[in-house]
């Protein structure tokens, strides 16, 4: 497996990535749109998840392309990602479950969040967060979901209304993994570690 990692510091890779996220984080918001036009304006930098999530992203894409560390935006990034990445396959597969089918739009947002995922683990060999980036990113990350089901800012599907309180729990679970995740691949003593 290691054999990607020269692949993804490459400078043309990043700059690849670079672009797909910064498409993928526009359509996000694009996406979010009808849904941040009635959002109070308190609660909109808590609403549109997986495009913050990768926007986080792109500004670490940056900083690699010009051969920094932006620790604080890596910590934020690696656990919304996967965070949010997976949250939103469950999701979309329950939809199938409870629809009995799953359409284009679907799919589409299963294979991008899937990937997202799977990006900000990735990329885990080249980060510098501290604890307390950790500790930011988990105050963010459980605000989030305060937000979310407390408020119920959540991402809108319909068709999973019924089924809000456990999504909520499942999702509050989902953080601590994610910070588990990010705790165990960014900071722990003799983890894998590349420069960049």
């Amino acid at each position: 497996m290691r054999w990607i990692y020269p692949l993804l510091a490459n400078r043309s890779i990043l700059i690849l990535l670079l672009i797909v996220n910064i498409a993928g984080t526009a359509y996000g918001f694009y996406w979010y749109g009808w849904q941040l036009k009635e959002t109070p304006a308190i609660f909109t930098p808590f609403v549109p998840d997986s495009p913050t999530a990768s926007l986080f992203f792109v500004f670490v894409l940056m900083a690699f392309l010009i051969r920094k560390n932006w620790p604080l935006l890596e910590a934020l990034a690696m656990v919304t990602l996967f965070k949010y990445g997976i949250w939103a396959v469950v999701m979309n597969i329950l939809v199938y479950f409870v629809q009995g089918e799953i359409d284009p739009v679907g799919y589409m947002l299963i294979f991008s969040h899937f990937a997202m995922a799977l990006e900000g683990l990735l990329f885990a060999p080249f980060y510098r967060f501290k604890w307390w980036h950790l500790l930011i990113t988990a105050v963010w990350t459980l605000h989030n979901d305060v937000i979310d089901y407390v408020f119920f800012m959540l991402p809108r599907y319909q068709m999973l209304d019924q089924y809000i309180p456990q999504i909520g729990y499942f999702t509050f679970w989902l953080s601590l993994l994610s910070l588990g995740i990010a705790y165990y691949f960014g900071i722990r003593s003799g983890r894998f570690k590349l420069q960049i």
